[in-house]
């Protein structure tokens, strides 16, 4: 079924001036979404800097990224909902105000904990903003190569923006001091607050259904448990009641938070939707190759200062070119699904990544640049870049108008999910490996490990498709 566009869904739009043109609204829905998955790496290269200021540790350090990360994903689902039911427009406008605000907040933090609250408030914000800035795009644009186009182009400006965050935050850090890694959202986020406010119209499925507030909290604190205890495991062991009891007690709360949502009339999450092939594939992939794309550009950028001495801007020079791949692999997959099928393009771009962090993987302790870092660097951009805009497109396909803002939701809360995860997990890995040293040689060996992981993860993401994805939806459905 084609949606509606996002004019007629609602009998609220403005008459005095014509809808916007839908390459404004797309624009607008992109800058949000740009803000938001900057926040997820800007902050890299500025974590060395954060750690003499403000006197955090290694673990500090981790939750300073998973601060943002659990918020965003845990609430994202709530995010996507209240955009359906009170409107996709006042939700963007109320997500990206918080971001602001809260940005502000991180940039002006005196303490650790002042810091991670204000990285938490963000995350929430972006849960808000991001589930409507997918759904405003595929409602101001109709079914077809169109949407692909448009989708693609959300795919591309999301990928940049993780991309960008560690270029952009190295030439803060490098000009001015870690803390406008935060603040120069605040200027940004006013100007499109603004437009937004001006040109969007709002749209919303209006069914009048209350937000399921009991299942959106245990899924958050369900997540910030899980990496808890994985957290735990550096220093404690996988067998200690310190790792055990958090481990269990995230598992628990999984649990309960599937229960509620079994059992609530208005759910969070239906479980029945979880029944569309398409959905439930594509977001399954999506979280496994969360797990370990969010994790490379932590990695590459605490490689690149702590082994091979690049400065915060040198570091987040040495990503442009994976920047470019990003973007250019989200461009050049609607031209391939039409050639070929979203199934095939997903799995061809997994397969490229996995190349790429398999030579990133041999990483040395004086490795060149082009060898070490750009071309490894390419290979994992340009496949993350074919394959998140198909598995979106699959993610999408099968929802109702009314599930829209939902579903979406789901596809960045598997990203993001899987990405603060895996982060957890790949932390502890490589701290395993260099056991407490924090020599160059170490250091190179535990972020090598890393990425060996990663490209297990990612093998066992390309078996998934192959076995799980629809094999007929392409750029022309």
């Amino acid at each position: 079924m084609t949606p509606m566009p996002a004019a007629a869904e609602v009998s609220a739009p403005s008459r005095r001036r014509p809808a916007p043109p839908a390459w404004l609204v797309v624009a607008l829905a992109c800058a949000g979404q740009f803000l938001v998955v900057l926040d997820v790496s800007v902050v890299n290269v500025a974590l060395p800097s954060i750690r003499a200021d403000l006197g955090l540790g290694e673990q500090g350090l981790q939750w300073v990224v998973n601060a943002y990360a659990i918020a965003f994903a845990g609430f994202m689902l709530l995010g996507g909902r209240a955009g359906d039911l009170y409107g996709r427009k006042r939700m963007f406008l109320v997500g990206l105000g918080l971001f602001t605000v809260a940005s502000l907040g991180g940039g002006l933090a005196q303490d650790g904990w002042q810091l991670l609250l204000a990285r938490a408030a963000q995350g929430l914000g972006a849960a808000v903003l991001a589930p409507s800035t997918l759904t405003i795009v595929t409602s101001a644009v109709p079914e077809g190569p169109a949407r692909a186009r448009a989708i693609a182009t959300w795919t591309a400006v999301g990928g940049g923006g993780g991309a960008a965050g560690g270029l952009v935050g190295g030439a803060l850090v490098d000009v001015w001091s870690w803390r406008w890694t935060l603040l120069i959202n605040v200027p940004v986020g006013a100007v499109v607050l603004l437009g937004s406010l001006w040109w969007l119209t709002e749209s919303r499925a209006g069914d009048g259904r209350r937000l399921d507030l009991p299942g959106a909290l245990l899924v958050t604190a369900g997540l910030a448990t899980l990496a808890y205890g994985i957290s735990q495991t550096e220093a404690e062991g996988w067998t200690s009641s310190e790792t055990v009891l958090p481990l269990l007690l995230g598992l628990g709360l999984i649990g309960a938070f599937l229960l509620v949502e079994s059992r609530t009339a208005a759910p969070l999450m239906p479980l029945g939707l979880l029944r569309l092939r398409s959905v439930a594939s594509a977001n399954v992939a999506m979280f496994l190759s969360g797990s370990a794309m969010f994790c490379m550009w932590f990695f590459m950028t605490l490689y690149a200062q702590n082994v091979l001495g690049y400065s915060p801007l040198e570091a987040g020079l040495a990503l442009v070119p994976s920047s470019l791949a990003v973007v250019l692999g989200s461009k050049a997959a609607p031209r391939l699904m039409r050639a070929l099928n979203a199934r095939l393009v997903a799995v061809l771009g997994t397969g490229v990544a996995v190349a790429g962090f398999g030579w990133q993987s041999t990483m040395t302790v004086d490795g060149g640049y082009v060898v070490a870092v750009m071309c490894p660097g390419i290979l994992m951009m340009l496949g993350a870049g074919l394959a998140t805009t198909p598995l979106a497109a699959l993610a999408t396909s099968g929802a109702a108008p009314g599930e829209a803002g939902l579903v979406s939701g789901l596809v960045n809360t598997s990203r993001t999910m899987g990405g603060s995860l895996g982060l957890a997990v790949m932390s502890t890995i490589a701290a395993a490996r260099t056991a407490g040293s924090t020599s160059p040689e170490a250091l190179t060996e535990g972020y090598a490990l890393v990425f060996r992981a990663g490209a297990g993860v990612l093998v066992a993401g390309v078996v998934l498709m192959l076995v799980w994805l629809p094999r007929g939806i392409s750029a022309k459905s």
